[in-house]
């Protein structure tokens, strides 16, 4: 099932819980490689199957990265200022490869919150991998810690119907929320319009995970495009 990642299209995101260094590897914060499953081969491959998909070429080459079967975001962003441009992913595990092909396109052009992707704007993107792990049920609302987790909660709306929606663990520290702020907003991304009470907050079901993330930017992509013709 696809979800949406990234709560509204004014918010601005950015790395958290993982820190890229200039050249898009994914290192820890004390500058350590990390050895972990994002790689930025996997950037390279979604701006690759978005420029065949625009340009109406046919699909790029099966990757040679690992195929392991993972839950998985793949955000775009636009612009010097990293606005969100489109962010789709599943809590399915799928294998990567098919995942990665699969999901830089649906954020591209089906994040109902944007207009499709353009041409134009193929040279001001850059594009985050997310691979999600260690999912734990949380005890409650507030059984998780900002900036280590990303949360899912699912909730009983209004009307008497379950509702689902989540946040990636960078999303909190970048809007500066703190739990319960971050509970609200999940709410309201999930359609809850009538007022938030704590009786409601104790009723969600919530679920805790990480994230392992890398960011490619255009620049990134080329560099890594002409250093493949050399």
């Amino acid at each position: 099932m696809a979800a949406g990642c990234c709560g509204t299209k004014k918010q601005k995101l950015n790395n958290s819980t993982s820190v890229p260094s200039c050249n898009g590897t994914s290192m820890l914060s004390n500058g350590i490689s990390n050895g972990m499953v994002a790689l930025p081969e996997m950037c390279f491959f979604c701006f690759d199957v978005l420029y065949c998909h625009l340009y109406n070429l046919d699909p790029p080459k099966t990757p040679t990265f690992s195929n392991d079967a993972y839950p998985l975001f793949v955000t775009w962003k636009i612009g010097k200022d990293k606005r969100l441009r489109g962010c789709i992913g599943t809590f399915n595990a799928m294998n990567l490869q098919s995942g990665l092909r699969e999901y830089a396109i649906t954020s591209a052009f089906k994040d109902s919150r944007f207009n499709p992707i353009t041409r134009d704007e193929f040279p001001r993107l850059s594009v985050s991998v997310s691979i999600l792990r260690h999912f734990e049920d949380g005890s409650d609302y507030l059984d998780w810690e900002v900036g280590v987790h990303g949360i899912r909660i699912e909730f009983i709306n209004e009307k008497g119907n379950k509702r689902t929606a989540t946040y990636l663990p960078e999303v909190a520290p970048e809007q500066g929320w703190d739990q319960v702020q971050t509970i609200d907003s999940l709410l309201r991304k999930g359609g809850y319009k009538a007022s938030i009470s704590n009786d409601l907050r104790k009723s969600i079901k919530l679920t805790r995970y990480q994230s392992e993330k890398i960011t490619v930017t255009y620049q990134d992509y080329m560099n890594h495009w002409n250093s493949q013709r050399c």
